[in-house]
């Protein structure tokens, strides 16, 4: 009995720790109407969530969110805005570098990470119009209807 605790026990920390990897971020900052869509489901956003990749950020007409990448990359979400997060990759080491969104409403400040610095051609952010590769440490990107 004990030895199947044990087991158990090593699973649960596995699986704790393989989720802990896959947030590429956290919420650092939320106001008004803003929330994460993840696996289909929308939740208040709030200070502390993880982000990973596929999920959605959305705010509403009176919302702001800021958000901190693992390799300290800054997004920060105005009113009425949807982001996907598509591509993220943080392995430095292993030469595993890439950043992706799409911004399909509303406004983004971007802060460039350790992704842009060492390799600016691994960021792409979409827009219904166009592509923004990063080359500079930041920009802003404003999407109207």
């Amino acid at each position: 009995m004990k030895q199947l605790l044990l087991i158990l026990g090593a699973a649960l920390a596995l699986a704790a720790g393989n989720a802990m990897a896959q947030a590429a971020g956290y919420v650092k900052t939320a106001s008004g109407q803003a929330s994460i869509v993840s696996s289909g489901k929308t939740m208040p956003a709030r200070a502390g969530m993880a982000l990973a990749v596929g999920d959605v950020v959305r705010t509403g007409a009176d919302g702001s969110l800021g958000i901190t990448l693992k390799d300290n990359t800054m997004l920060s979400f105005g009113p009425s805005t949807t982001f996907t997060l598509e591509d993220f990759l943080f392995a430095p080491a292993e030469g595993g570098l890439q950043l992706g969104g799409s911004i399909g409403a509303g406004s983004l400040q971007y802060v460039s990470g350790a992704i842009a610095r060492l390799k600016p051609e691994a960021v792409r952010i979409k827009t219904p119009t166009g592509i923004i590769g990063v080359r500079g440490t930041r920009f802003v990107a404003v999407v109207q209807p």
